[in-house]
């Protein structure tokens, strides 16, 4: 971005927040940090959550004196918004979405509002279908370990727009998913980073898996030949995407498949990575993280910490010591012989398709939540070769029993994670691994996927 265009984005902002009417639909973490920077950057705020807030965010709201209401949407109160800030968890069919729309009223994301006020900041923002957490999180710790002063924010951990009130930084470091893609309008990072792209979601999206991919797609959509465009060209689905659209950003990408003359590639047991004149290698057995899924992750993250100017001393250094996330192919405990890995933030096919990949040994698995239309052909290879014994944990596993009942014998329901991980470990044998990738959203019997991880290692404590 340029100097001229930096100042007329920060002078638009300031403009921006003068009075007008900012109604917030949904108060959760990034519902909350919208209302605290529309406040701070002078809007006359006003937060409505449809169900009831937490405590903490409910005296966040207090203490600084913003209008809130939680357990309804009031009509009057809200369709007299200047503009509306959308939480990422509330559909375009929501009632209250329609009549907005119907009335010309603008609609965006929290992601959006954090732009307009992030000054002349550096954005990496990271989508995909899976691996967004991970790569956000290794880029982030690469940065901490060049000495940058980075944030990590979006959708893991800080709200983008809450960072930007409280403790703006140099650095942003984000995971963006399609929801909060959905409703940006100027946002543009410097680096985008688009991992993968598989089904997933498509109850947000009219079932058009079409929708989905332009969705993601989003997030180069404002970006400029002064930015970057990082992305897995081992991805059919993106690189047919990209035949059709004309490119305004610097593509980098990244394959385990074929050479590439800017990014990185795999040769060999080798990562060769080059951005500018500098090129760095490194042994695949040298990365923290195992599977082939993660030398995806780390070439991109790779690719993104290089755009930044960040030497291959330091990159090499971070790649070694970065630790996998909890609740991510998190290795939890041997119990007699028996590994138990938590990969609870596998909420699709794909991820699940990945945890397998990546195990290399007889395995059982535990499947099951909400099914978000899945498709599990992908799956069958895999589970044949590796799985011995699928154990359900959802309220309604009949799909995964049909998918599944000519190529595993044993398939047995649970609907708490303690029996679940008993029936598991009473199916496996020593030498053997039980891994918690439900393939499934969590919503049927855990508040969320971090609750359903949490409920999975504390019955394995108790074995």
């Amino acid at each position: 971005m340029t100097n001229s265009e930096q100042d007329n984005k920060e002078n638009s902002a300031d403009i921006i927040g003068s009075g007008k009417r900012l109604v917030i639909l949904g108060g959760g973490e990034s519902g909350v940090g919208a209302a605290l920077l529309g406040k701070q950057k002078g809007y006359n705020v006003f937060l409505s959550d449809a169900g009831k807030l937490k405590d903490q965010y409910k005296q966040e709201l207090i203490n600084n004196n913003i209008d809130f209401e939680d357990g309804q949407h009031t009509e009057e109160k809200v369709l007299n918004a200047d503009e509306v800030v959308k939480s990422p968890g509330i559909s375009e069919k929501n009632e209250m979405v329609k009549k907005l729309r119907a009335k010309g009223i603008e609609v965006i994301s929290e992601i959006e509002l954090a732009y307009r006020f992030a000054g002349n900041s550096t954005i990496v923002a990271i989508t995909g279908s899976n691996g967004k957490s991970t790569t956000t999180t290794m880029i982030y710790h690469i940065c901490c370990s060049a000495g940058l002063d980075a944030a990590l924010v979006g959708n893991i951990g800080y709200s983008f727009a809450k960072q930007v009130a409280e403790d703006p930084k140099p650095y942003y470091i984000a995971e963006i998913s399609s929801f909060q893609l959905d409703d940006i309008k100027t946002f543009r990072p410097h680096v985008a980073v688009l991992l993968n792209i598989t089904e997933d979601h498509l109850d947000r999206y009219d079932y058009k898996f079409e929708n989905y991919i332009d969705s993601k797609f989003k997030i180069i959509e404002n970006q400029t030949e002064e930015d970057f465009f990082i992305y897995n060209l081992d991805d059919e689905v993106i690189t047919h995407k990209l035949e059709k659209i004309n490119l305004n950003t610097n593509p980098l990408p990244f394959s385990m498949k074929q050479e590439v003359k800017k990014g990185a590639h795999i040769k060999g047991d080798q990562m060769m990575l080059k951005i500018q004149e500098e090129r760095v290698s490194m042994s695949i057995y040298d990365f923290a993280l195992k599977g082939k899924h993660n030398q995806h992750n780390t070439m991109a993250a790779g690719i993104a910490a290089s755009t930044l100017g960040i030497r291959k001393e330091k990159i090499r250094e971070a790649v070694k010591t970065f630790e996998s996330l909890e609740h991510r192919m998190e290795y939890v405990a041997t119990v007699r012989g028996v590994d138990f890995i938590n990969d609870s933030k596998a909420t699709n096919v794909n991820s699940t398709w990945f945890a397998l990949e990546s195990i290399g040994k007889k395995t059982v698995l535990i499947l099951g939540g909400i099914d978000k239309g899945n498709d599990y052909t992908s799956m069958m290879d895999l589970v044949q070769e590796k799985v011995k014994a699928i154990v359900c944990l959802g309220v309604d596993n009949k799909k995964i029993h049909a998918a599944f009942k000519d190529v595993v014998k044993t398939i047995i329901d649970t609907d708490n994670a303690k029996d679940a991980v008993n029936t598991a470990f009473n199916l496996a044998g020593k030498g053997e691994a039980v891994l918690l990738s439900p393939a499934c959203s969590s919503f049927d019997l855990f508040k969320n996927y971090e609750e359903r991880g949490q409920k999975f290692k504390e019955a394995v404590k108790d074995l």
